[in-house]
C-alpha cells in the first residue's frame, strides 16, 4: 500500500458531548478540585456517561457524594436529554432532610445542567451550583474517575454481542444498585 500511495480511510468516532455553547451563566468554580467532603450531602458531583453496545446506546448520570463516594441518585436511559438528568437530580434532592445543609452540586458545561428546568429545580432545593471550565476534566476528576473504574470493572470486559438495551439496562441496575427498577 505504501509503495502504491494508498491508504486506508478510518473514521472517526464522534464522542458524546453535551456543550452546546455558553447558554446561560456559569456559576462559579466553588469546590476548585477539592473533591473531600467532611460530611455526607455536603459536596455532590455529575455527569453523563455513554455506554456503547452493538444495541445502540445508553447514558448513566449519576449524583456522587464527596464524602464516600457513593450514588446518591442515579438515571439509566437511552437518550442524553433533559428527563435523565432532570430524573436524577429530583431523586437525589429527596435524599437530603428538610433541616439539613443544602449540598454543593458540581457539573461540567453540558447543556444538560445549564438548562431552565435543571436551574428551577437546583433553585427550589436551595442547591449550590459548581461548574468547571470548558474542556477541563480535572475539573470533575472524582466523576470523571468513577465512570474510568465503572467501566474498567464492568464494562469492558463484557461481551455485549447479543445483549438488547433492556437487557443491559437491567443487568445493569441489578449488579450495581441491587434493583432491577429502571429509571
Amino acid at each position: 500500500m505504501k509503495q502504491e500511495g494508498l491508504s486506508v480511510h478510518a473514521p472517526k468516532k464522534r464522542r458524546y458531548g453535551s456543550y452546546l455553547g455558553e447558554i446561560s451563566p456559569a456559576p462559579e468554580k466553588l469546590l476548585n478540585r477539592d473533591f473531600q467532603a467532611s460530611t455526607p450531602n455536603e459536596k455532590w458531583l455529575t455527569d453523563i456517561t455513554e455506554f456503547q453496545i452493538p444495541a445502540g446506546k445508553v447514558y448513566l448520570s449519576p449524583v456522587i457524594d464527596c464524602f464516600d463516594g457513593l450514588v446518591v441518585s442515579r438515571t439509566l436511559r437511552t437518550r442524553p436529554d433533559a428527563e435523565l438528568v432532570n430524573t436524577m437530580l429530583e431523586a437525589a434532592i429527596e435524599t437530603v432532610e428538610l433541616n439539613e445543609t443544602k449540598p454543593v452540586i458540581h457539573s461540567d458545561r453540558g447543556a444538560h445542567f445549564r438548562w431552565p428546568g435543571w436551574l428551577t429545580r437546583i433553585q427550589n432545593a436551595k442547591l449550590k451550583r459548581s461548574m468547571s471550565r470548558k474542556g477541563c476534566s480535572p475539573n470533575n476528576a472524582a466523576c470523571e474517575g468513577f465512570f474510568g473504574r465503572l467501566k474498567n470493572e464492568m464494562f469492558y470486559a463484557g461481551n455485549w454481542q447479543s445483549t438488547t438495551i433492556d437487557e443491559f439496562i437491567s443487568w445493569y441496575m441489578t449488579t450495581l444498585f441491587g434493583t432491577t427498577k429502571k429509571e
